[in-house]
């Protein structure tokens, strides 16, 4: 079925275009999260080798060496492909960027109780999507907040351009990148209920929390898109998937990016 444009209101939109974000409440139900819960739950006992290789050892003292994200689990999994794929999602997206969107990328995210969180970042800055942007699609699997660990978002830094990352603090993020919000803008939490949705434009300076509980995980589904009239993108999120699951190729982007060179430990973020 075709998607379809104005699932939005006109103020949501607005939102969107001005503060660079918009949570759309409830766009997973109960038997669809029941289903991820099941199918990442199986895969947290699995390696798989590129995508998840959790230390399964007894006694490992970094809760994220445990439980690492998982990357790209749609190459492999074909419920995480079909979620990616969800169409109230694509309804949004289709909304926010009046042409259809296209796929580039799954994660999922487990959080564990104690788990560093990750600097704040940008997206476009690893998916090079150009022309256009990449949008987030940012799924609450479990209830986030401050202290288990959710989002920080820094309002209307998608206007701010994509910079070259600084140095991150290790012991708080697990990631190494940091980028510093133009001053006087300050990163705010997203509170988010089970099955919400955050969109987050590929501008947005945004990271998360670590989580301070000792009993609460903060899972996530987080897929990346990219506009179809798009001409390139990284190499790390090739083949791209249309609504029905048909792939495209875009031009790999050679472009070093504000950094001047190309990075070799950037992450398929």
């Amino acid at each position: 079925m075709d998607l379809q444009l104005h699932r939005l209101t006109q103020e949501q939109k607005h939102h969107f275009e001005t503060e660079g974000y918009l949570v759309v409440k409830g766009l997973f139900g109960p038997n669809q999260l029941a289903e991820i819960d099941s199918t990442f739950e199986e895969i947290s006992y699995q390696t798989i080798s590129g995508f998840f290789e959790p230390d399964l050892n007894e006694g490992t003292t970094d809760p994220l060496k445990r439980y690492p994200r998982v990357m790209h689990p749609h190459r492999f999994n074909e419920t995480a492909k079909r979620y990616m794929l969800h169409q109230p999602v694509l309804e949004v997206l289709t909304d926010l960027y009046e042409e259809e969107p296209l796929a580039a990328q799954s994660m999922f995210y487990y959080k564990p109780p104690g788990s560093r969180g990750q600097a704040l970042h940008q997206d476009n800055f690893y998916l090079k999507v150009d022309p256009g942007n990449c949008i987030a699609a940012w799924t609450a699997i479990d209830a986030a907040d401050e202290d288990n660990g959710g989002l920080l978002i820094v309002p209307k830094t998608n206007q701010h351009e994509i910079v070259c990352p600084e140095l991150a603090d290790e012991n708080e993020s697990f990631t190494t990148h940091y980028v510093k919000p133009p001053k006087n803008q300050k990163a705010i939490p997203v509170l988010m209920d089970r099955g919400d949705v955050l969109f987050f434009n590929g501008n947005l300076i945004h990271g998360s929390y670590r989580n301070k509980t000792k009993d609460r995980f903060r899972r996530a589904f987080i897929c990346h898109y990219a506009n179809q009239s798009a001409t390139s993108i990284s190499s790390h999120y090739h083949p791209l998937f249309r609504q029905d699951g048909t792939t495209v190729e875009l031009e790999v982007n050679p472009d070093g990016g504000p950094c001047g060179i190309e990075h070799q430990n950037v992450y398929p973020h």
